[in-house]
């Protein structure tokens, strides 16, 4: 495959956001700012920002500004690194408003396919020259002059088009399999408040208890009525409660090993239900040379600080270090109980945190938390229906991390010409040249 060389601004045209004026931001009206929370930059592509609550803006604002479906952005500020040259595209038309820290793209369609470009500017050789050019401060910077200097090698433009399409269909399908995730977790998560909140668990008639007149008595410890007849115990009489721990670094052979080891980051990278891989293994040298406890699959992981209640359920017997509080069910309870009970609880753990520089959940105040124990025949008819979508939750889970692999180690291949796609009309995908 031949490469053509050109400067981006050959290519395309990159152009700065508006400047947005703070006393116009709220948390409602119609048309919201783009942030950089808006770069999903570690799965790749638009995320939808959760972390402000005065996203909208309702000043005045320039109709160039209000940004159309399929328009690719780029930030033009590192807060995060490795956020320089993460592209994502707009969603839907009329409703996200381009501010100064975003960078639109505009491609020259008779020598840049967008969709390819989409790809291309996330690739290695463009962040490389991305990070080297930006202004060297705490918060890296870069222009749309910047981005227009950066050299690349490209494809002619029907290779082009075929290679965004065929990095586009796989995003798509991971985009389809978190919608599908999404949607199994809300139907896991009100059927969890149903029964177990508001307590409408189907009576022995197969009513809704509560609505229906079920006894309800008032208990002290949870500060709410509970339905007659249940007890309230310690999460202590729930799950076995462990700590964890960290080798020692400075000892390259602790790690590397086949032992599963996980610390908060791989959970808030990774932003999922289940967990059954961190970025870096231990060894058995470095699992006996320090207090962390293998924990079984099935068991709950819950980040105790910085931050508190991060939440996974590990698919695989993995440890973890110090950051965590895990819990093994003991008999009469699940761990896909325990799980939703705790995140529903998450508002008063956090209070137990002590600490100055960070706050943090000791071992023995988890212990001594309350939890409401169901009754058997309820919790393993409740399991019936949550585990079948916890069950498909999974699969799903390593059906896009196959497919994220997959598409990593594609891109740079396609990018630098050691692959091409084949047409459409040729029975084989890829050919190597």
């Amino acid at each position: 495959m031949q490469l053509l060389k050109y400067k981006l601004g050959e290519l395309l045209d990159v152009s700065r956001g508006a400047s947005l004026s703070g006393e116009f931001y709220s948390s409602e009206g119609e048309l919201i700012r783009l942030t950089l929370g808006h770069f999903d930059y570690q799965n790749g592509g638009f995320k939808e920002n959760t972390s402000k609550d005065n996203l909208y803006f309702v000043g005045p604002v320039k109709s160039q500004f209000i940004l159309n479906e399929g328009d690719i952005i780029t930030p033009l500020t590192e807060q995060t690194p490795g956020l320089l040259g993460s592209t994502a595209m707009i969603p839907e038309s009329g409703k996200y408003i381009q501010s100064q820290d975003v960078a639109l793209i505009r491609c020259k369609e008779d020598k840049l396919d967008s969709m390819f470009c989409y790809y291309l500017l996330p690739s290695k050789i463009v962040k490389s020259q991305l990070g080297a050019a930006a202004q060297q401060t705490k918060i890296r910077h870069t222009t749309p002059d910047r981005i227009k200097d950066v050299i690349v090698f490209i494809p002619e433009l029907e290779e082009q088009r075929r290679i965004g399409a065929t990095l586009y269909a796989i995003d798509k399908k991971i985009a389809l399999n978190r919608e599908i995730n999404r949607n199994l977790e809300a139907m896991s998560r009100q059927l969890y408040d149903y029964w177990f909140v508001q307590f409408d668990f189907p009576d022995e008639n197969g009513k809704p208890y509560k609505s229906s007149g079920g006894k309800m008595v008032w208990n002290e410890r949870l500060k709410r009525e509970i339905p007659d007849n249940w007890v309230v115990e310690n999460l202590s009489d729930a799950a076995e409660i462990y700590n964890g721990a960290t080798p020692s670094t400075a000892v390259e052979s602790n790690y590397g090993g086949d032992i599963v080891w996980i610390t908060p980051k791989d959970l808030s990278e990774q932003q999922c239900k289940f967990v059954y891989h961190g970025a870096r293994n231990i060894s058995q040298q470095g699992y006996d040379s320090c207090s962390t406890h293998m924990l079984p699959t099935h068991s709950l992981l819950m980040s105790s600080r910085a931050p508190i209640g991060l939440l996974s359920i590990s698919e695989v017997p993995l440890c973890t270090n110090q950051g965590f509080k895990s819990f093994v069910p003991k008999d009469g309870y699940d761990v896909f109980y325990i799980f939703y009970y705790i995140r529903q609880q998450l508002p008063k753990i956090e209070q137990l945190g002590t600490g100055t520089t960070f706050k943090e959940v000791s071992r023995e105040d988890l212990m001594r938390f309350p939890i409401l124990k169901i009754p058997q025949g309820l919790q393993r008819e409740w399991l019936s229906r949550v585990e079948s979508m916890a069950e498909r939750q999974f699969k799903s889970v390593l059906e896009t991390d196959k497919l994220k692999k997959q598409r990593d180690e594609l891109l740079p291949l396609l990018m630098n010409g050691q692959v091409s796609v084949m047409p459409t009309e040729v029975n084989c995908d890829l050919s190597h040249d």
